[in-house]
């Protein structure tokens, strides 16, 4: 008789990646893609001056946060992304975290992803062609002062 996986547990398969959540400024909303959710630290080449290695050591350093680009299909009526990138001025921007979760079946939180102190750096409208017959999508690349991940 063949295994039909019903006494495998859930918890073996990983999750899919197409179900997800943005909370926006204490509103949910809809995006067709979310990227660049990285982070690292620089390494620092160290050596000190009597070392009988004649190489360095490295040593973990500063980290450094990717900015975030959110894509999501164009409305009418909707100018979100607009509206906050109006707000910038000589070094003032009303700053917001951003919760990024990826959902389970239930559309529960599984892996939650807080930026911190979130702010627009960069905004692309849609490509306009008309032979196209593809859906408009706009992006904004979002810059952040850190990135805290929590699984549920």
């Amino acid at each position: 008789m063949a295994d039909d996986g019903s006494a495998q547990s859930t918890a073996v398969w990983p999750l899919p990646k197409f179900h997800f959540e943005v909370q926006w400024n204490n509103a949910v909303m809809s995006f067709e893609e979310v990227s660049g959710l990285e982070f690292e630290t620089q390494p620092i080449d160290y050596r000190h001056g009597d070392s009988p290695a004649f190489s360095a050591i490295k040593m973990p350093g500063v980290r450094k946060y990717s900015n975030i680009t959110l894509k999501k299909g164009v409305f009418t009526n909707d100018n979100k992304f607009w509206d906050w990138f109006n707000q910038i001025k000589m070094n003032t921007i009303k700053r917001m975290p951003i919760t990024i979760c990826l959902l389970d079946e239930a559309g529960k939180p599984t892996m939650v992803w807080t930026l911190i102190n979130a702010f627009p750096t960069k905004i692309t409208g849609t490509d306009l062609k008309a032979e196209g017959n593809a859906v408009a999508i706009e992006s904004i690349e979002i810059a952040h002062e850190g990135l805290t991940i929590a699984s549920t």
